[in-house]
């Protein structure tokens, strides 16, 4: 199964997504400050993992921004329904934007730290069984497989 393809977001989306996010905020009482636009434009303009530190040196090349308010922005834009966790690693954790995507999953290279994105519908069936037998309301799931890429298993058979 190749990995996926992520799509570049399109002007229209980004306008789709940053008046989502204005709504959110308006709608549960925050204020739409110019920090908080400016982390969720480059958010949602990034087409890759990232943690905090990442996005704060990209926002700080732009504008002046504390990590605070990053820290303060990112679970709005969880809430709001546009980023999401993805996975904790050397104790940060990276996220994705996730609004308009379809439901992925990852392959994760413990050598080389690259992440792969995949698809696999069956997934979604095994969560709706599962829940049924539980009696369980599920928001969602996460489906991680850690190990070696091909690149890296090429470069162990080597050495």
């Amino acid at each position: 199964m190749p990995p996926m393809k992520k799509p570049e977001p399109t002007s229209e989306d980004l306008t789709e997504e940053m008046e989502a996010f204005r709504k959110y905020l308006k709608s549960r009482g925050f204020r739409v400050t110019r920090e908080r636009e400016a982390i969720a434009e480059c958010i949602l303009r990034n087409h890759d993992h990232f943690d905090v530190d990442e996005l704060f040196m990209s926002l700080r090349s732009k504008t002046p921004i504390s990590k605070a308010s990053i820290y303060r922005a990112i679970p709005l834009l969880i809430r709001c329904g546009l980023l999401a966790e993805v996975y904790l690693e050397d104790g940060h954790m990276h996220y994705e934007r996730v609004y308009g995507r379809e439901l992925h999953s990852h392959l994760r290279c413990v050598n080389c730290r690259r992440i792969f994105e995949f698809s696999a519908p069956e997934l979604a069936l095994v969560e709706k069984r599962i829940c049924r037998q539980e009696g369980f309301k599920s928001d969602g799931y996460k489906f991680e497989i850690w190990g070696l890429c091909s690149n890296c298993q090429d470069k162990k058979k080597k050495d």
